[in-house]
């Protein structure tokens, strides 16, 4: 690769993790021995293992980064449009005093995809020994083009790129504008990039707080973190935060926010010019390793508006005569977030 004279890859877990293989082959990772025991021989599991370190070693060099989390803000190849599905899903064991809402940070997903994959568990005091979902698995947004995605049905962007003509996406967990400071929808731009940046406290926000200064200059106190990406619609832009918990959360006064770590890696290698689309899609399809593939997110949507939603996109990839209904209509009424394999 040009330009590349040394790769270091640093793998820090902030849990012990064990791997385990599932029923149908796909490979997890696992924060307890007791949950891969159902899945045949530590020893398979390792060799299982090393065949998919090996075929995502390159997608982590090719974005020349040093990752602190390896579940899901992760680097993968698109060049191939027929596999939409990426990523790697995991289980956890809950242990005393953990939250769902601490844990998404621990493995940078968002509160939403943490809860949405574990919905009969109690996000802030669940039972010591419950197994959870880590839900680091995503069908793709529709892409042709090196640009950012920014679907707010499901709380998460996607950063496609070339590199020595191959192509890649990075993608991480966001908050957006709560109820009344909705963020855009559109396609824009991304005008300059800042380090630092001074939060003007807008007029109307100073208004519902008076208390408030003109101005909050960089530093812990500054809601925008230490990076700011000024986007093409005036007062929007994508950041970081200095309250890490509100991301999967729609929490914000109109912006975007990424985790601290997050939002640096993006700032480090995302141009001023790059397009940003934003879109509002709770329902992603696709075809992978011949199987129809739904993932559903809760949405404002009514049950039938998701249902002609999912229909509509299946009919429009010529999916629709290979989908179990009882099977799709479940997973749009459960809406975990998760993809799911609606095959006939």
């Amino acid at each position: 690769m040009a330009g590349l004279l040394l790769i270091i890859l640093i793998i820090r877990l902030h849990r012990p993790i064990d791997i385990c293989v599932t029923g149908h082959g796909a490979i997890y990772q696992c924060v307890s021995a007791q949950v891969c025991q159902r899945s045949g021989s530590r020893k398979n599991a390792e060799n299982n293992l090393l065949l998919s370190v090996q075929s995502y070693i390159v997608t982590i060099a090719a974005f020349l980064i040093i990752t602190s989390n390896v579940y899901a803000s992760g680097t993968y190849p698109v060049d191939n449009p027929s596999t939409p599905l990426i990523g790697l899903s995991g289980f956890y064991t809950i242990q005393d005093k953990d939250s769902l809402i601490e844990l998404a940070r621990t493995y940078s997903v968002g509160y939403n995809e943490i809860t949405d994959a574990n919905i009969h568990v109690d996000p802030w005091v669940p039972d010591a020994g419950t197994r959870i979902i880590i839900p680091t698995t995503w069908l793709l947004p529709e892409s042709i083009r090196d640009e950012v995605v920014i679907n707010l049905a499901e709380l998460r962007l996607y950063f496609f790129y070339s590199v020595d003509g191959r192509k890649y996406v990075s993608t991480y967990p966001l908050g957006i504008g709560s109820q009344g400071f909705s963020t855009p929808t559109g396609t824009f731009k991304i005008t300059a990039k800042i380090k630092d940046p001074v939060w003007r406290i807008p007029t109307g926000f100073r208004d519902e707080y008076p208390d408030l200064p003109d101005f909050v200059r960089p530093g812990p106190d500054n809601p925008l973190g230490k990076y700011w990406l000024q986007l093409s619609v005036n007062g929007y832009g994508i950041h970081g935060t200095n309250r890490p918990y509100g991301i999967g959360r729609r929490v914000s006064h109109g912006c975007i926010r990424l985790y601290p770590e997050d939002i640096e890696t993006l700032y480090k290698f995302i141009k001023p010019g790059t397009r940003v689309r934003i879109v509002n899609e709770p329902v992603k399809v696709g075809w992978h390793n011949n199987k129809v593939y739904i993932e559903v997110h809760r949405s404002e949507m009514e049950h039938s508006d998701l249902m002609k939603a999912a229909i509509q996109k299946l009919s429009r990839k010529h999916l629709l005569e290979y989908v179990d209904t009882p099977l799709m209509v479940n997973e749009v009424k459960n809406a975990t977030g998760l993809p799911a394999d609606i095959s006939r």
